[in-house]
């Protein structure tokens, strides 16, 4: 079960009042197609930098929530020269061994009422589930030299508070931005909070 752009859109509209916004959904979710091939975070980097250039943005603040925050990761690994700062929310450098919460949300997903306007397919949750298990960048992330945020729920079970911490001592001079709820914290109670950190860190 993937956010598509639709389900986030309060946070895009704010952002967008304020800058140029360029969002998207990620393969296998939302609008975007969704081959039945195997998916990495690499490949969905490239995704995000051919995107960037058929739109003309020769250099970005990247913003990225959960899967979206380790393709964040692997784009500015790649192509430190295409981003201007980074903000990683609700995310990790790698995924910790999946337990029974993972297990049953790969069966939610295909569950019709618990989609969203644009329903995932099984297989491709399992293809973006797949990628993400298989990513792995910690050892590199002293490589990353751009201004980073991490923003992160200490509740967040999906990507535990400790990972965040890992992620913040890899990479130099990160800021770790932690806020009282789970996964989606910039959804409900703290959306505002999460906007307003975000515009201080861009630049308002």
């Amino acid at each position: 079960m993937t956010l598509d752009v639709s389900e986030v859109q309060p946070i895009i509209g704010w952002l967008a009042e304020r800058y140029r916004v360029l969002t998207f959904d990620n393969r296998g979710a939302g609008r975007t197609d969704k081959p039945d091939i195997p998916y990495t975070i690499e490949v969905m980097a490239n995704d995000t930098l051919g995107l960037m250039d058929a739109v003309g943005i020769e250099r970005a603040n990247v913003l990225g929530i959960s899967l979206g925050g380790r393709i964040a990761l692997a784009l500015t690994l790649a192509h430190p020269e295409r981003v201007e700062k980074v903000a990683l929310v609700s995310t990790s450098a790698r995924v910790l061994p999946r337990g029974w919460r993972f297990r049953v949300l790969g069966h939610l997903s295909s569950v019709p009422m618990l989609q969203g306007k644009y329903p995932q397919p099984r297989y491709a949750f399992v293809r973006q589930r797949d990628a993400s298990t298989a990513f792995n960048c910690t050892d590199r992330l002293p490589e990353i030299s751009v201004p980073t945020i991490i923003m992160q729920g200490k509740k967040d079970k999906t990507a535990p508070f400790a990972l965040a911490e890992e992620m913040q001592r890899g990479i130099r001079g990160a800021k770790l931005l932690p806020f009282a709820g789970g996964h989606l914290f910039f959804l409900l109670r703290e959306r505002q909070p999460f906007l307003d950190a975000t515009a201080d860190f861009l630049g308002r």
